[in-house]
């Protein structure tokens, strides 16, 4: 024998129908909702990365262009200091070809004295990598 049980307590094949709709409504609804807010987060990340690169951009190009007229400045004041340096060169050529052309004994003697010290001087720098190597 089953004990009885007043009729309203018992849910019916109705209510639980029902409950169970509902219940999938609700998460239907909640996944909509996530969808949603997911998207709008999505949306404001890739509206904040146009942003960016936009900003970025010109940054980039500015930069490049600095970089660039820096490098051509540099290249020409080495151009210019190759031509200083030739031109230097060439007086100091000149001054001293007039120099042997106008005092040739002399010239002979310093070019002597000249090439002497730089033998010493190898011969020394030799003689002491020579000790070093012992």
């Amino acid at each position: 024998m089953t004990p009885n049980k007043p009729q309203g307590m018992l849910p019916s094949d109705d209510q639980t129908q029902a409950a169970t709709e509902r219940a999938a409504d609700t998460a239907e609804n909640a996944v909509h909702a996530s969808r949603r807010v997911a998207n709008d987060a999505l949306d404001h990340v890739e509206s904040a990365i146009q942003s960016a690169r936009a900003n970025v951009q010109p940054a980039i190009s500015r930069l490049a262009t600095q970089a660039e007229t820096l490098a051509r400045k540099g290249l020409d004041a080495v151009k210019d200091s190759a031509y200083t340096v030739r031109d230097r060169a060439t007086s100091l050529t000149d001054v001293t070809a007039r120099y042997v052309k106008d005092e040739p004994v002399k010239a002979v003697l310093i070019a002597a004295a000249a090439g002497a010290a730089l033998m010493a001087l190898l011969s020394l720098a030799q003689s002491g990598r020579r000790r070093d190597d012992l």
